[in-house]
């Protein structure tokens, strides 16, 4: 868990893909992750509602980061930026390996594609969507 920062500035802008972004130096649990795409659940401020989350830790080769990112996606329309709210992750299986695309709409394509299978995997198997109720998920 960790407090929401500003990010690159490409989720929403450029790509149409709002990212709650994470300080990745104050992960260590998350940044020392494979890099790559993951599916999970997450939790945000004060609120029991938990979301489905697909979400990015890596180079994000397409932009050619120098610094490895931790970049959920809430798969939930939020009315308003929660920048500073504590989110809480439980990441629950690995997707794919991260990957470099040849334009940006391949990348966003797959991106979608990725939280569809998340919504797939982890409303439909039973161990899965349990984790939905995670005790971690809960505001402190």
């Amino acid at each position: 868990k960790g407090p929401v920062v500003k990010g690159f500035g490409r989720g929403s802008k450029m790509l149409g893909i709002p990212t709650a972004n994470l300080d990745a130096s104050s992960l260590p649990n998350l940044l020392g992750l494979a890099s790559g795409i993951y599916a999970g659940w997450a939790g945000v401020g004060g609120s029991s509602e938990v979301h489905l989350m697909v979400m990015s830790v890596g180079w994000n080769p397409y932009f050619n980061n120098d610094t490895k990112s931790i970049e959920p996606w809430l798969l939930h329309e939020f009315p308003q930026d929660f920048y500073g709210e504590e989110l809480r992750l439980v990441v629950n299986c690995y997707l794919r390996p991260e990957a470099n695309f040849t334009t940006l709409e391949a990348l966003v394509d797959r991106i979608h594609e990725d939280a569809a299978v998340t919504k797939g995997a982890l409303l439909k198997h039973n161990g899965l969507n349990a984790h939905k109720k995670h005790p971690f998920l809960t505001p402190a």
